[in-house]
């Protein structure tokens, strides 16, 4: 039998020595405050959470309405919702938006090289339904952003929208049983039922650097984009930075995308890394122009399943997708069925190291110098952050106006009125920002920005205070007809569309259950929702123990774990297992853990009300 060392000299590399280098380069991330070195664009910094695309003269009268389904969220989550609705025939939706259109993250997230890093293909939701095909393999921000605007136009969901305005309240009224929405446009809804759809990544966080509000120079949150100081547009043009050094804060997902526009335009591009991502080629292509001739019907979801069952380990015929994501982790799933039992962690180790090598090895051939590209290498396992995928990212520190700040895993020391401090050295900027991402499995009020006051008067933020309690991460008992659409207690893909669509299906039959069978209040049992947390503790070990041998990151809290987050984690079984509990539940058609109360015509022909309890 081969040691470790001998299977490291066939393989091209130490696993034993990626084990230990892994192992250090995750301590030395650690920090006491985990998630509470970031803060929201609030207070102090409320300014940089001004939304640059609306009309700051927009008003209009108060709407006082009583309606069928209120939805709170705009973006693709809540599109996906009322569509899936609107094929249920359920007409009364009304959509509240704090933006001024619909799109949610496309909505916001306007930074130059914005684009999906998920297939097109697959990434957006109803393309049948709209007869679209994208553009592009990986469609840029402004063709998902005009296509959220199409989904919204064909559902007709403009002609009753709130956009512009911002929730400051939600409260059940248990004698009328409608959910009471309050607004800062002093609207007052009352409606039957009420889904919360904040979006995956909504809130913007901010770095706890020391010094921050002291910059003298200018700044913003990348979802915030100001053009107005940079020029150009999403496309690029960024003329406005030809004479500004330029500092960004974090190498994640967004730093990836912007990064080669800012390293083109800025005179000095500076980019402070705490921790670098794995990037991997993109490979991005227009649409072939057969593409859509040879679809069949049921291509979309044939396809969305197809890429989910790969990256979750589950084999496939054909790879119908073909790329980054695809590729490493349907290795990983044919080492997890070709073992034929229990899947073998030691076969495993070694698919997620060989890739990261290969990936540590892309960077050495692309970018010159060597101790950059050595800065550049992500030492940890595949999946502990999400991938990324660019073919512009490594090569844009080729360029001489461009310096790699590596922290070595500390991060920025602290900011001064002219610039940032790092490893004791101030680096003088004109422009300092921060792509330091959005809020991710954390306490839902605060994420909202607003409480919600269930049965009695119940909190939200006091139910869910030590962690969240859901049946199917969508309902929680003591608030009845509300839909929670978040992330925690959730079977999450990394075409997170995919869960998005699914939810918005199962939804659907929910409310047209209730509109058939003249529901009155639906939500779940105790039991059921003690059951489902339950079932998301035992499940979460195998994750978290992977999580933990991550460095810090929003994916493992920050490295903290807690009683709290352990409730706020996700579907630990996957979403292929996730989706599936929803479709067989729905199958059995029983409401099962549902606590049901129904509206009956007595003698008189008045509405009275009758209880159904499904023990669940």
């Amino acid at each position: 039998m081969q040691d470790s060392n001998d299977k490291g000299a066939a393989l091209n590399f130490d696993p034993d020595a990626l084990r230990r280098k892994y192992g250090e380069e995750r301590a030395k991330r650690l920090r006491p405050d985990g998630t509470a070195q970031y803060q929201p664009l609030a207070g102090r910094f409320a300014h940089l959470d001004k939304d640059p695309h609306a009309d700051p003269g927009f008003i209009r009268d108060p709407v006082h309405d009583d309606i069928d389904v209120l939805i709170i969220g705009g973006g693709l989550s809540g599109l996906t919702t009322a569509a899936r609705l609107r094929q249920q025939g359920i007409q009364s939706i009304s959509i509240v938006e704090k933006g001024a259109d619909f799109g949610g993250t496309w909505y916001w997230n306007r930074y130059p090289g914005a684009a999906c890093d998920i297939e097109s293909y697959i990434y957006l939701p109803l393309l049948e339904e709209l007869d679209y095909v994208p553009t592009e393999k990986y469609a840029k921000a402004p063709e998902i952003y005009e296509f959220c605007r199409k989904i919204a136009r064909f559902y007709d969901l403009y002609r009753t929208a709130l956009l512009q305005t911002t929730v400051t309240g939600l409260r059940w009224d248990s004698k009328a049983a409608r959910w009471i929405l309050s607004t800062d446009r002093n609207d007052r809804i009352a409606a039957r039922f009420a889904v919360v759809a904040p979006g995956i990544l909504s809130q913007p966080k901010l770095p706890r650097i020391p010094g921050i509000e002291t910059f003298a120079g200018h700044s913003f949150h990348t979802s915030r984009w100001d053009y107005e100081y940079t020029g150009g547009n999403e496309r690029g043009g960024l003329v406005g930075l030809a004479d500004k050094r330029v500092g960004v804060v974090g190498t994640g997902a967004t730093a990836i995308q912007c990064v080669p526009q800012l390293a083109q335009f800025a005179k000095h591009l500076y980019v402070f890394q705490r921790t670098p991502s794995s990037v991997d080629a993109r490979n991005n292509v227009p649409t072939d122009a057969d593409f859509r001739r040879v679809q069949t019907p049921g291509w979309h979801r044939r396809r969305m399943v197809n890429f989910n069952n790969l990256v979750s380990g589950i084999p496939e015929k054909e790879d119908l997708v073909r790329d980054g994501w695809t590729d490493i982790l349907a290795d990983v799933g044919f080492i997890l069925s070709s073992t034929g039992g229990a899947p073998d962690p030691a076969k495993i180790e070694l698919a997620l190291f060989a890739k990261m090598e290969k990936s540590r090895q892309r960077i050495s051939s692309i970018v010159k110098d060597p101790a950059t590209a050595e800065a550049l290498k992500p030492y940890y396992n595949y999946l502990c952050k999400r991938p990324c995928f660019s073919d512009e990212y490594l090569q844009s520190f080729n360029r001489d106006n461009v310096t790699l700040v590596d922290t070595a895993g500390r991060g920025v020391e602290r900011i001064t009125p002219s610039g940032a401090v790092a490893a004791a050295q101030e680096y003088p900027l004109d422009c300092l920002i921060y792509a330091t991402g959005f809020e991710w499995l954390s306490e839902f009020a605060g994420m909202i920005g607003y409480d919600i006051h269930g049965r009695d008067g119940l909190a939200l933020s006091h139910k869910w205070s030590q962690g969240t309690r859901t049946l199917h991460g969508m309902q929680t008992r003591g608030f009845p007809n509300l839909f929670i659409l978040g992330l925690a207690q959730n079977g999450v893909s990394p075409n997170l569309t995919h869960l998005i669509d699914e939810r918005a299906i199962h939804l659907a039959y929910l409310l047209k259950r209730c509109f058939d069978d003249e529901v009155r209040t639906i939500e779940p049992t105790q039991r059921a929702e003690d059951k489902w947390v339950e079932e998301i503790i035992a499940q979460r070990g195998p994750r978290r123990a992977f999580l933990e041998s991550c460095p810090p990151s929003y994916y493992n809290q920050e490295g903290r774990d807690t009683p709290a987050t352990a409730l706020n984690d996700i579907y630990g079984a996957g979403s292929v297992a996730f989706f599936k509990v929803l479709e067989e539940w729905r199958a059995e058609d029983r409401l099962e853990g549902l606590e049901v109360t129904r509206r009956e015509r007595s003698r008189g022909d008045s509405l009275a009300t009758a209880a159904g309890h499904n023990a669940g």
